[in-house]
């Protein structure tokens, strides 16, 4: 795909929740079925869970060393979330926009914020819990961390909630099925945005007019 065609053509998804909500099922999901999407990998200094690895959930860092990268604006977006800090580089993106048709941000409201401000074509859906009372079950359910660390996630979650509006979608995950579908069907859609086809549709009509 020429070079024009691919910038006017990629696609920048960002997908947020409430920690337990289910946004990294979904994009697990998405990974799985859109191999032309490539996953945004993020920086944190929190401590991976037992099934993380390096490099595939998060680059975990050190704090110096995240500071370090703050300082030298190698971020497209960072913010502290329940004590930790997460960020997404810039080098992200740019490997993305090489081989990709698109990239996918698993990040949080203050994340999203900062990401739209750099790239106001990026598209945003927030997954929303169907209850507080569910979300507090979901997250109980893990079994990684302790009641304090729960409690302040649940906190946190009326806050992240509260900024749903800076998100062009809402998706209610009661149903994992109908949750992802409604998901993958923001990017269907988008890829048939009249914005990004632009470009095709005229050298169709500049073909047309030539062979007239």
């Amino acid at each position: 795909m020429p070079d024009q065609d691919r910038s006017e053509t990629f696609l920048m998804l960002i997908v947020s929740s409430p920690s337990g909500a289910g946004k990294t099922t979904l994009c697990s999901r998405l990974r799985a079925e859109f191999a032309d999407l490539r996953f945004s990998v993020s920086h944190t200094t929190r401590k991976p869970r037992p099934t993380e690895v390096d490099g595939r959930e998060y680059h975990f860092v050190d704090e110096a060393t995240f500071e370090h990268m703050v300082e030298a604006h190698a971020f497209a977006e960072w913010a502290k979330v329940h004590d930790h800090y997460y960020g997404t580089s810039l080098r992200e993106i740019e490997l993305a926009r090489v081989s990709f048709q698109g990239i996918i941000f698993d990040i949080d409201y203050q994340g999203a914020r900062q990401i739209r401000a750099h790239f106001p074509e990026a598209v945003s859906a927030f997954i929303l819990p169907p209850s507080l009372v569910e979300l507090e079950r979901r997250l109980r359910g893990r079994g990684t961390e302790d009641e304090g660390a729960t409690l302040r996630r649940l906190s946190n979650a009326k806050r992240e909630i509260a900024h749903y509006g800076l998100f062009d979608f809402v998706i209610v995950n009661d149903d994992i099925e109908q949750a992802y579908g409604r998901l993958r069907a923001v990017v269907f859609a988008e890829r048939c945005r009249r914005e990004r086809l632009a470009l095709r549709c005229e050298r169709l009509l500049a073909a047309s007019q030539a062979g007239d």
